[in-house]
């Protein structure tokens, strides 16, 4: 499973680097590293919704605060 992350300016200002490192602590402890691929990704092109996250071609919209249930939801369940 492909995981894109937008790190363009305004993710990253609306906690894109906190999304990133709660994904990577999450993949590790859930032991899902050789599942999950999490990737860097310039402008998704939906700025104004937030950290855009794409999975497998998906786009989601995260705040540092729902990455986790994001994470078991579209995540976990998929796996």
């Amino acid at each position: 499973m492909r995981v894109s992350i937008c790190i363009g300016s305004a993710c990253h200002l609306k906690g894109s680097r906190e999304i990133i490192q709660q994904m990577q602590n999450l993949v590790r402890i859930n032991g899902v590293s050789d599942k999950v691929d999490l990737n860097g990704a310039f402008c998704s092109g939906n700025c104004v919704n937030g950290v855009c996250v794409t999975v497998d071609e998906k786009l989601y919209s995260l705040k540092p605060e729902n990455t986790e249930e994001f994470f078991k939801q579209e995540i976990l369940g998929r796996l």
